[in-house]
């Protein structure tokens, strides 16, 4: 890590996917302690631009910094191993894996200690309350938004620097969508370092969380506000 180094820092990243360039040479910053959102109606390329920072897609051309250092060729797991934790769109919930061993699947993939891991799950069990009563539950018999707060929660456990968090308002009643906001509020509150990158189509629903957004269209960021 670079004493100093913005959380992530994207510079003229392209994607090229099945015969067609999804992004193209978008540029965007988000620093320590900053919530960030990426603006953009469905297919714009919000899930492709985090799954591209996550290492989870191919990069054509630029570049892609992490807490200082660039990050071209890393695979996903490293990336979490220095703390950057995702939540996907579609949950990718293990159903026949409990609540509890969901939320430990990142700890494991990044090697963390069982102590500091079990106290990581402690933490986010106070910043998500409602999962603790769910944590012996198959995730298979969760609703769709109790999963995307599984998701978030499973974020947490290997986003200790940054979050990347696509759609998660997405399918959420507007209780749900309401008490989510809340979270980010309460981990904001608890954690003033960790970065926050929230991909949504919906402006409204960032308004009260996000410092600065990025919009992008048809693959390209078109505004900075």
């Amino acid at each position: 890590m670079t004493a100093g180094a913005a959380a992530l820092d994207v510079d003229g990243l392209s994607v090229y996917l099945g015969g067609a360039t999804v992004v193209r040479g978008i540029s965007l910053r988000v620093d320590r302690g900053a919530t960030v959102g990426l603006l953009g109606r469905n297919g714009a390329g919000k899930t492709t631009t985090l799954r591209a920072v996550m290492g989870l897609v191919p990069v054509c051309a630029g570049r892609v910094t992490l807490l200082g250092e660039e990050v071209e060729g890393e695979p996903a797991h490293w990336r979490a191993r220095r703390g950057v934790g995702y939540a996907p769109e579609d949950r990718r919930m293990i159903s026949a894996l409990t609540v509890e061993d969901n939320l430990w699947l990142p700890a494991n993939a990044c090697g963390l200690p069982h102590q500091a891991a079990a106290q990581r799950l402690a933490w986010i069990f106070e910043i998500l309350p409602e999962l603790e009563p769910l944590r012996k539950r198959w995730a298979a018999s969760l609703s769709g938004g109790q999963q995307k707060i599984v998701a978030l929660g499973r974020a947490l456990m290997a986003g200790q620097e940054l979050l990347l968090l696509d759609e998660p308002f997405q399918g959420l009643a507007p209780a749900l969508a309401r008490r989510y906001a809340e979270a980010l509020s309460q981990l904001r509150e608890r954690d003033r370092q960790v970065a926050i990158l929230i991909s949504e189509s919906n402006p409204a629903l960032l308004a009260d969380v996000a410092q600065k957004t990025y919009t992008i269209e048809r693959g390209e960021i078109v505004t900075a506000t």
